[in-house]
């Protein structure tokens, strides 16, 4: 299995509206944050998350966030 790739040091912060998505948890997809099937191979996948309502979230963008999809900070100690 390989390490994700850091697409960004920095969240991505957008409005979503209520919903499925799959979040990149490889960092390689061109779609980011969103997959794009670019993970075939590395032993690493998407996460699936599902919002309610529409929201304002923050998406992890270094892929080493301890609550991904959503940013925690991590990429601040990279």
């Amino acid at each position: 299995m390989s390490d994700p790739q850091i697409f960004e040091k920095r969240p991505n912060v957008m409005k979503l509206d209520a919903g499925d998505y799959w979040w990149c948890g490889c960092g390689r997809a061109e779609t980011q944050p969103f997959c794009d099937g670019s993970h075939k191979g590395t032993g690493l996948g998407p996460q699936k998350f599902t919002l309610e309502e529409a929201k304002t979230v923050a998406l992890c963008n270094c892929k080493h966030s301890k609550n991904p999809p959503f940013c925690d900070g991590s990429h601040s100690s990279l």
